[in-house]
């Protein structure tokens, strides 16, 4: 029983330790190699210019909400003084 346990730990470690290994290496290529391809670069480009086109929308609805604002507060005042 104990030499099976002895072997299960020695063979899951050396799995283990392979693995590791074998991601280090293809990371280190990933990184020499430039990282992202060329699709993933577009799409990312893409999902870039969307978010900023979002962001763009959102300040010019944010500053309309503000007019609106504005107006409201401008017409209750008026209101109250009547």
């Amino acid at each position: 029983m104990d030499a099976a346990l002895i072997m299960a730990i020695i063979f899951g470690g050396s799995v283990l330790v392979l693995a590791i290994i074998g991601s280090t290496i293809l990371m280190a290529i990933k990184i020499i190699k430039g990282g992202v391809s060329k699709k993933e670069q577009r799409l990312q480009s893409n999902e870039t210019k969307m978010i900023q086109e979002i962001y763009k929308g959102l300040s010019r609805m944010e500053d309309r909400v503000e007019a609106l604002e504005t107006i409201i507060l401008e017409r209750e005042r008026t209101d109250r003084t009547k």
